[in-house]
């Protein structure tokens, strides 16, 4: 059974048509790589969201093969070896150290099977076989689109030659493989995705601040950023993360870049995607990130001050609208900021926050860039709307971060 019958979201869509592919050459269904094939995977191109099976390739490529049978159906995360057909939307690839590679037909790239959700490009779900699908993310997302915004190129289609498989024990601590084992961005993944009754708690003793958005688009890992920077300038220790979304490493270098001293997304969980899975495995990444960001880098380290998260997409996103009302959520999340693209959107975004009871501290988001939308915003709005680069103040950060309290998480913005 497919996504398309089992998300509302998605139910009476059509799959778009496919463009014929390249033909594959000729294989046996199982082979294991000889030196010549090991060459040929080091030479694909890697996307950011396999970094750390590519690591695993580049420290010993004989270890893996591939697995061919066109009738397989792919796990999400599942790693493949594909070959560029035709070049739409996305014409290059992020690289495992986020360079844009640039893409030709015939190109062999290394990406991760699963599902996209982005209002401003694609729709795309996971393909039920090995067929010709599409690059629906430059981060790395082989998936089958079925929708897309008006103004887009229709996807860049690939043709998969096989999923990887290895024999042997690859580059995350966490890898226990056995002969043939299909590669999973999950077993290579520094830190593995924990039941949310099972974490330490130390995110309920750390304040920790998300922020949410109206939609993909409005300003919410810009606004992320800027609270970072200002709350680092203040003097706090800063760990920041994004929760949900598709796999891309923009924003989890903006983080740094703000002065975030420990940054992880869904992808360091070993995720190239969060759309699409069943919401107890949503719900499971974002506590395990909080409770990993609360906690000191290393043994010895002081505990961070303030921890922040991005939700992806919007209040109407299915993930994120379970996840809002989730006690995962509620247990742990201290202060809400919102970002939004006009007054309206703040406006009805608010209420819609509040409805979830989701209380917002501050507005924030692509909607002060405009003086008079922010204007609009305050008029109809009993919460403060802070131009968004005005976060980068530290005595504004630590306001709109409810710091001012003589204890953050002694009263919560959910409940």
């Amino acid at each position: 059974m497919s996504i398309l019958e089992t998300s509302p979201e998605l139910r009476g869509l059509d799959p778009r048509p496919v463009a014929a592919p390249l033909r594959a050459d000729a294989a046996p269904a199982a082979v294991r790589m000889p030196d010549p094939a090991a060459h040929r995977l080091l030479r694909a191109k890697k996307a950011y969201s396999t970094r750390f099976v590519a690591a695993a390739i580049e420290q010993d490529p004989a270890a893996f093969g591939l697995v061919t049978d066109p009738t397989r159906a792919p796990r999400p995360g599942d790693v493949v070896l594909a070959r560029v057909v035709t070049i739409g939307q996305h014409r290059r690839l992020e690289s495992p150290v986020s360079r844009r590679q640039i893409l030709f037909e015939g190109d062999e790239i290394v990406v991760a099977y699963g599902s996209r959700y982005a209002a401003d490009q694609f729709l795309a779900v996971l393909p039920e076989d090995l067929g010709p699908c599409h690059l629906a993310a430059a981060g790395g997302l082989a998936s089958r689109v079925v929708d897309q915004h008006a103004a887009v190129k229709d996807a860049t289609v690939i043709e998969p030659i096989g999923l990887l498989t290895t024999s042997g024990v690859g580059g995350g601590a966490s890898v226990v493989a056995t002969s043939g084992t299909v590669v999973n961005l999950a077993a290579y993944a520094p830190h593995p995705v924990r039941a949310a009754g099972s974490l330490s708690g130390n995110a309920a003793r750390v304040p920790v601040i998300a922020v949410i958005g109206t939609s993909m688009n409005s300003g919410k890992s810009t606004t992320l950023a800027c609270l970072a920077h200002g709350l680092t300038a203040a003097g706090l220790t800063v760990h920041a993360g994004k929760a949900t979304g598709t796999g891309a490493g923009n924003d989890a270098h903006h983080f740094v870049d703000a002065g975030a001293s420990h940054v992880l997304d869904f992808t360091d969980f070993g995720l190239p995607s969060t759309f699409g899975l069943p919401f107890e495995d949503v719900r499971d990444v974002f506590a395990t990130m909080a409770d990993v960001l609360a906690s000191p880098v290393r043994p010895g380290a002081p505990a961070p001050g303030v921890v922040l998260i991005e939700i992806a997409d919007g209040v109407y996103q299915g993930e994120t609208g379970r996840l809002l009302v989730d006690d995962a959520f509620r247990s742990v999340v201290d202060r809400v900021v919102f970002a939004a693209g006009d007054a309206l959107g703040a406006s009805g975004g608010v209420a819609a926050l509040r409805a979830l009871g989701a209380e917002p501290s501050v507005v924030s988001g692509v909607l002060t860039a405009s003086p008079l939308a922010t204007a609009e915003a305050r008029r109809a709005l009993d919460v403060d709307v802070v131009p968004t680069y005005d976060l980068c103040l530290p005595a504004v950060a630590w306001a709109a971060a409810g710091l001012g309290d003589a204890r953050l998480g002694a009263g919560h913005a959910v409940a």
